[in-house]
């Protein structure tokens, strides 16, 4: 199996389809069936299920998706060390960011970051904690930005930011008169809250479950944008974090009693070669955010 066909591959098992994974890596269709299925007669095994437009991993595909995965990381860890030895003039930066966080958070960081160092390529990719840990295990992501309270061990972090949960309510809800409210009156109210894999979410749970607390979920997403016109709307209320609601015209941002607060870490797989293209990145972040206090 050479790299191509382990590229193809991957992406075939990742998009559950030879037209999708086709469109992903921009090339024809039958230019991918065809190294899919030289792939397996070389192999003299059926490596996908090709059922009704529908493409699943056969155990022995199971068995060598692994393998193919392990192959490209290898084979970008050793591009990236090549890179390494011409210095900072060229180099890769794949990072997994929460998409409140890319939205409020990073803008300024990534365009100071591409300033300092425009020979670099960034990229990145939005979705909640869960996935991108889940990435990064699959060598998908150099990079993601997770809760500090759920860094597994295989990865390495580095703490970078502590920001505060705030209660987001509308202006004439009641709440908005107050200077904090108890997690057990929150969790009387209507929530629209977040799906799983979402840092806030995981975090209220654990909290309502140590308090006894049983939440009244009326509505789930996992876009940020979407809770906050519900909660505009009167569908409920819900949390963000406060650089997210500060100078919110429409929205009144309440403390919780006590405090809540959410740190967060740059984090990377354990073992894993780390480019110095992305120790730049760490190191930018960890420099722009010395000091950031979100209490």
């Amino acid at each position: 199996m050479d790299l191509r066909q382990a590229r193809y591959f991957v992406e075939i098992a990742r998009q559950g389809s030879f037209t999708r994974a086709a469109e992903r890596l921009r090339i024809a269709q039958p230019a991918i069936s065809m190294a899919i299925r030289r792939l397996e007669d070389e192999l003299e095994l059926t490596l996908f299920n090709r059922q009704d437009k529908r493409v699943t991993l056969t155990a022995e595909g199971e068995t060598l998706l692994g393998h193919a995965r392990r192959l490209l990381a290898d084979a970008q860890a050793a591009e990236q060390e090549m890179a390494d030895l011409r210095g900072l003039q060229k180099g890769d930066v794949r990072i997994g960011i929460p998409p409140m966080l890319s939205s409020y958070f990073f803008p300024g960081i990534i365009r100071d970051f591409a300033l300092r160092y425009p020979r670099l390529n960034l990229s990145v990719y939005g979705d909640g904690a869960g996935r991108i840990q889940q990435m990064l295990g699959q060598g998908e992501l150099d990079m993601g930005v997770i809760a500090e309270r759920s860094v597994l061990e295989s990865l390495e972090a580095r703490h970078f930011l502590r920001e505060e949960v705030m209660i987001c309510v509308p202006r004439e809800h009641p709440f908005a008169a107050r200077r904090s409210v108890s997690l057990a009156e929150f969790a009387q109210e209507p929530l629209v809250f977040y799906k799983e894999g979402y840092y806030q979410r995981e975090l209220l749970l654990d909290k309502f479950k140590a308090g006894g607390a049983e939440p009244r979920i009326v509505f789930e997403t996992n876009l940020f944008s979407l809770v906050k016109s519900l909660v505009r709307e009167g569908m409920g209320i819900s949390t963000f974090l406060r650089m997210v609601v500060a100078g919110d015209s429409d929205l009144a941002a309440v403390s919780f009693d006590p405090p809540l607060y959410l740190d967060l870490v740059i984090a990377w797989k354990r073992g894993a070669y780390l480019s110095r293209a992305n120790r730049a990145f760490v190191d930018f972040l960890l420099e722009r955010t010395a000091g950031y206090s979100g209490e």
